[in-house]
């Protein structure tokens, strides 16, 4: 390829719209256009990359014995309703792109396919005789992100590798589950990327075991928790640690453990407290009231308590509550602070004024909430999007009068604390649980807290967890069940009994990928693209296209290697040498061949790009040095 035919575009200015290195390079490298909020045209440099990066994914998931096929973008509402995800993706903060056809019928964009695969398992597979299947796709996928940034890091369409396994049981499912772990530490290694697998939240996919796999990075959107000995690893969402120790409140219990009223004018947040009673954070604890929305128009408010010192891990809470109320209420729609704001949108019926908001004890009456349920007609976005199909009129809320109470360990395990007297400007100290009596009683006492750095690791308390940040390309899942049982996906077994399939999901972001590589692999002059995924391996630059020695030299130089297999690209613009140069820095070709001055006696320069090295080679000696640095790099043995 010429760059004269290549439609190459490039920009010396950072443009406006882009937050980090790599999407700032790829727009000035002329690899993306934004054509839209989150959606980006795919030009021929990227193209190349990215034909790359599938060929490396699909190299690997046909060696590890996947079917690649390719199922619809769009998909009928009624499957996912059958799964119950429908209302949690269109409705509230829901992410899929859905629409009605001519006929009425509602259909979504796929964001990802666990529906539709697993309804053509229950046509296909009907016997373990045709157990495991693992069947794989490469294809656009669409979420309508609340805040598209990042380039391709997060945009509303993007290239995904996503496959699906089908086995008779759960021991089969982890073997394929490992298979799948190796693919990936293959396919990550060997585009040249740096990638750690964390322990990770199943989210919305579900399942009972999913792992990460992070690229590390500084622009990265994870915090990745880590042990120094390489034991743990987490995403932060699911890491679990070991608490510092609090500091014992002076004087421990009063007033028989209901604790002594302390004035607190104002000081309604735990450093308004800290700084004017000389209190430390890990003495209070803090109570926050929050309301959770359901798809069968359920809001429920929910009391959480955790240490002051520590922090809400809002994906913890949101599988706690989900894991109490999701089955008998459908999909969780989101959880938000109970504010004017949600009573307003809600049309709930709840008077604000009654809840001494900042200075909230555990033990938080339930009557406050007033003393009978009432249905009130709602007319919030996410009640009018969860509607099934023929339902007619507007759903309806329902506000629960009773909290639903869930405590930390680190709150619940405190001897004597300060918390919130539930009354405006007062606060006790010298608080324990048995003194707050029966009031206070947890629905449930488990892990809430995010898991900080810094903290004791689990697995060995005299180890501390380090932070890096990271960017997720891929992600595996054990789904077990779920979507089987739902969808009645059923074979039978050897002993003839009939049961529901056991599934596995695993995902890579292509598109991601690409952009991830870039992230990992720049410098203050452009991008360094490994060799195994560059769009090409080489670039032969003309120092001056005036000079005939230099043109015919380089002529020959590029067909010998175009002839050789090497994916190289010719510079012949009538541009100035420097421009050349910068151009080749800014698009990162891994190697660089400059037919100069030096071609009146035959010789070249070899610069590899990430390195700066520079070599002078005889003209007929670049095909047998090329060559074997080509090959390591084409295997990431390079990067």
């Amino acid at each position: 390829m010429r760059v004269s035919r290549l439609m190459l575009v490039t920009l010396r200015d950072d443009p406006a719209e882009a937050e980090i290195p790599s999407h700032r390079l790829l727009l000035r490298a002329g690899y993306i256009r934004r054509v839209a909020s989150g959606v980006y045209a795919y030009l021929p440099l990227l193209w190349r990359v990215l034909q790359k990066v599938s060929r490396i994914v699909r190299e690997e998931m046909d060696g590890a014995g996947a079917l690649e096929t390719l199922l619809p973008q769009l998909q009928p509402a009624e499957l996912w309703q059958r799964s119950g995800r429908w209302s949690g993706y269109t409705a509230g903060e829901g992410i899929m792109f859905h629409l009605s056809d001519r006929q009425g019928r509602e259909l979504g964009l796929g964001p990802t396919h666990e529906e539709v695969i697993t309804a053509l398992a229950a046509d296909l597979l009907r016997s373990y005789r045709q157990l495991p299947v693992n069947l794989y796709q490469i294809q656009s996928k669409f979420r309508d992100e609340i805040r598209p940034r990042f380039g391709l890091m997060r945009g509303r369409e993007f290239i995904m590798k996503d496959a699906y396994s089908f086995h008779a049981d759960e021991a089969s499912l982890k073997e394929t589950y490992a298979a799948m772990d190796q693919a990936y530490r293959r396919i990550f290694s060997r585009c040249g990327l740096r990638a750690v697998a964390v322990d990770a939240d199943s989210g919305a996919i579900g399942g009972s075991a999913s792992q990460e796999f992070m690229v590390t990075a500084e622009a990265g959107e994870d915090l990745i928790l880590t042990s120094a000995d390489g034991r743990y690893a987490a995403n932060q969402e699911r890491a679990v640690s070991l608490p510092n120790e609090p500091i014992a409140l002076p004087g421990g219990a009063r007033c028989g453990g209901a604790g002594e009223v302390v004035a607190t004018p104002g000081q309604s947040s735990i450093e308004d407290l800290a700084a004017a009673h000389g209190f430390a954070p890990s003495q209070l604890v803090k109570v926050l009231l929050l309301l959770a929305r359901f798809e069968d128009g359920l809001r429920q408010p929910v009391l959480v308590s955790l240490r002051g010192d520590q922090t809400l891990n809002d994906v913890k809470l949101a599988n706690a509550v989900t894991a109490r109320l999701g089955a008998e209420h459908g999909a969780l729609l989101g959880i938000d602070p109970l504010n004017a704001e949600q009573i307003r949108q809600e049309r709930l019926d709840l008077d604000l004024s009654t809840l001494p908001l900042g200075f909230l004890g555990p033990d938080l009456d339930d009557r406050l909430l007033g003393a009978e349920s009432r249905r009130t007609d709602a007319t919030s976005p996410d009640l009018r999007r969860s509607a099934g199909p023929g339902q007619a009129g507007v759903a309806t809320a329902t506000l629960k009068r009773s909290f639903l109470r869930l405590v930390d360990p680190t709150a619940a395990d405190l001897d004597a604390f300060i918390c919130g007297g539930n009354g405006v400007d007062q606060h006790r100290v010298g608080v324990t649980w048995a003194g707050l009596g029966p009031t206070a009683a947890a629905d449930q006492v488990l892990d809430l807290r995010s898991a900080q750095p810094g903290d004791r690791c689990l697995h060995d308390p005299g180890q501390r967890l380090e932070a890096s940040r990271g960017i997720e390309v891929g992600h595996i899942f054990q789904l077990g069940r779920k979507y089987s049982q739902a969808l009645e996906a059923r074979f039978t077994n050897e002993s003839g009994v009939d049961e529901a399939l056991w599934m596995g999901c695993y995902g890579i972001g292509v598109s991601r990928l690409a952009q991830a590589a870039v992230e990992q692999h720049h410098d203050g002059n452009g991008i360094c693209w490994p060799v195994s995924i560059a769009p090409f391996e080489l670039i032969v630059v003309i120092a001056n296209a005036q000079d005939s020695e230099q043109v015919t030299l380089a002529e020959q130089l590029y067909s010998m290697l175009q002839a050789a297999g090497i994916d190289v690209l010719l510079d012949d613009r009538s541009e100035r040498a420097g421009v050349k140069f910068k151009d080749a820095d800014l698009i990162g070709i891994p190697w660089r061949l400059v037919v100069g001055r030096g071609a009146a006696t035959g010789e070249v320069e070899l610069v590899e790009r990430a390195s700066r090295d520079t070599r002078v080679l005889a003209a007929s000696d670049v095909l047998t040095t090329v060559q074997p640095l080509l090959a390591a790099g084409r295997l990431g043995l390079t990067n």
